[in-house]
């Protein structure tokens, strides 16, 4: 196999575990809400609380990832993560009971951040060692396309009970586990590259970690709003009641080439100011459905969400890299513990707001809040934390 073949081989391993484990394992959940409020009895509270539950799993997962350094072991849990996604799928359509999906929201969430964390350091690490780019565009435009997949699948298939799309879902998981096992190679533990040159990791200062801790913070709070809810918050209006799969179609449409789209400007200005960017035009995305209670307005609020959160992700997640190339998924659990802080009391919160006052407004507002303050702290790093921004571009 040539060079080339072989790395676009593991990178397509990335994409099918993406579209897997984020994808339709977490993400589903979320155009599944509407028939589930119809004819399995959900409540919004209840979703509320399901999705609460969802990224207490994320976060076990991404503590793991945070803890684990031993790669070989790493490999483990994201071929395990793989595994889980697809019972955690179809677990939802079997059995009609709140604390069985309690259960699978749990069990996704932490599949999700072994897929996204552990399956983004291995690569990363694969990468590095055979000197191609630190860059994670082509493998993180998997959740996108994901997205895509499962939003022409649910309205291709809408006519099917809730519990067979589940079920449906779970069996094309199936299909895509296949190739995410066996397109990724083991990892090599020895700590030097293919040309035979030596890893070393460059940790950044502690300020700059304190604060890109409080930046990912607030991206967690900006994207866990919309994440949930945002096919609930169309189907809320009653002039756009049936078009919630249409907005979470665009969202997918925009999100898979976002990734590579962010991996060039990043080139062009430097990959803190694309985090900059993306934080602007992400609070922006957020907002509109409460500045118009339009179609275009939630459609364009889905277009600059799917084409912003997956590249906030990706920058991110690509510095972690470049300080940590030998272990690159311990820096990324760390930053994934801030950025799901917020994830876990957020989308409750939202939930017993949209129950008391009938919409979404203030839960979209004060998540549009949290990322132009990110923004700010953004700003921050740029003029206090200068030697690390310098390092974090040479090593591009």
């Amino acid at each position: 196999m040539s060079r080339f073949s072989r790395r676009y081989k593991v990178l397509a391993s990335g994409i099918f575990c993406l579209v897997l484990t984020l994808s339709i394992a977490r993400f589903a959940y979320t155009p599944m809400m509407p028939i589930m409020f119809e004819q399995a009895g959900l409540t919004k509270v209840l979703a509320g609380w399901l999705a609460t539950i969802n990224y207490l799993g994320y976060m076990s997962g991404a503590l793991t990832a945070a803890l684990v350094g031993n790669l070989i072991i790493k490999d483990r849990i994201y071929r395990t993560g793989l595994v889980l996604a697809v019972l955690t799928t179809l677990m939802m359509g079997l059995v009609e009971s709140p604390w069985v999906w309690g259960v699978s929201r749990f069990v996704a969430g932490f599949s999700s951040a072994a897929g996204l964390l552990i399956g983004a350091g291995l690569m990363l690490n694969w990468l590095i060692r055979h000197h191609y780019r630190s860059e994670m565009g082509i493998h993180f435009a998997g959740i996108g396309i994901g997205i895509v997949l499962v939003a022409l699948l649910l309205e291709q298939t809408e006519t099917l009970m809730w519990s067979e799309q589940w079920l449906l879902l779970g069996s094309v998981g199936v299909l895509l586990a296949i190739p995410a096992w066996c397109w990724l190679p083991s990892p090599d533990t020895t700590g030097i590259s293919e040309q035979g040159q030596v890893l070393d990791d460059k940790p950044p200062s502690r300020l700059f970690l304190k604060l890109m801790l409080v930046v990912y913070f607030c991206a967690g709070f900006g994207f866990v709003i919309s994440a949930t809810y945002i096919v609930a918050i169309v189907e809320n209006q009653d002039e756009l009641r049936g078009q919630g799969e249409m907005a979470f179609l665009i969202l997918g449409v925009f999100a898979a080439p976002a990734c590579i789209f962010w991996d060039l400007i990043s080139r062009k200005t430097g990959i803190l100011n694309a985090l900059l960017l993306a934080f602007i035009v992400h609070a922006m995305g957020i907002v509109l459905p409460v500045i118009g209670h339009t179609l275009w307005f939630a459609l364009l609020s889905a277009a600059l969400y799917g084409f912003t959160f997956v590249g906030i992700v990706s920058i991110v997640l690509t510095m972690a890299g470049r300080f940590y190339p030998t272990k690159p998924a311990k820096l990324m659990g760390m930053l994934t513990m801030s950025y799901g802080v917020p994830q876990i009391v957020a989308p409750t919160i939202a939930g017993y707001l949209a129950a008391a006052t009938g919409h979404y407004d203030a839960s979209l507002l004060m998540a549009s809040g949290f990322v132009m303050f990110g923004s700010l702290v953004i700003l921050a790093i740029k003029k206090w934390a200068s030697k690390d921004v310098d390092l974090l571009e040479s090593t591009s």
